[in-house]
């Protein structure tokens, strides 16, 4: 199986279900899972968070590939990463990442450097939305 089995930038809502069938490997003893959610809040907004908007560089399905072939390097993990981009409201999913792999540790070590690495280097871009109108753009690592 290769180490990248899904790696997509979206604008369709994501499902983890397809995210953990695309990982299955019966020599997989372990599964783990990230699901990123829009929330309500955000330590810098004055009012409720109503919304995200995300956008992305043309080249940031390359760059999610790339970052989730490094985070598997040679640990026999595979993983299935997708970044939604668009308006998404409070509860959608942003992002979901499935890893599968032979031992627990692998694979929440993978997991983690994932969406450690899509934190710090994809190229996606969020507009936080408030309840008063208000907006702010947050970039690479916001």
């Amino acid at each position: 199986m290769m180490p990248v089995a899904i790696a997509r930038i979206s604008t369709q809502p994501l499902d983890l279900e397809e995210h953990l069938r695309a990982v299955d490997d019966a020599a997989s003893g372990a599964v783990t899972t990230f699901l990123g959610r829009v929330r309500d809040n955000d330590p810098d907004a004055a009012t409720r968070v109503v919304a995200l908007e995300y956008s992305a560089h043309p080249d940031a399905e390359a760059g999610l590939r790339a970052l989730a072939e490094r985070a598997a390097g040679d640990t026999g993990a595979v993983v299935a990463v997708s970044h939604r981009i668009g308006r998404l409201q409070v509860g959608d999913a942003a992002v979901v990442i499935a890893v599968a792999s032979g031992h627990r540790d692998e694979a929440f070590t993978v997991c983690r450097e994932v969406i450690e690495a899509i934190k710090r280097e994809l190229p996606v871009w969020k507009r936080q939305v408030e309840a008063d109108g208000t907006t702010a753009w947050k970039g690479l690592g916001g």
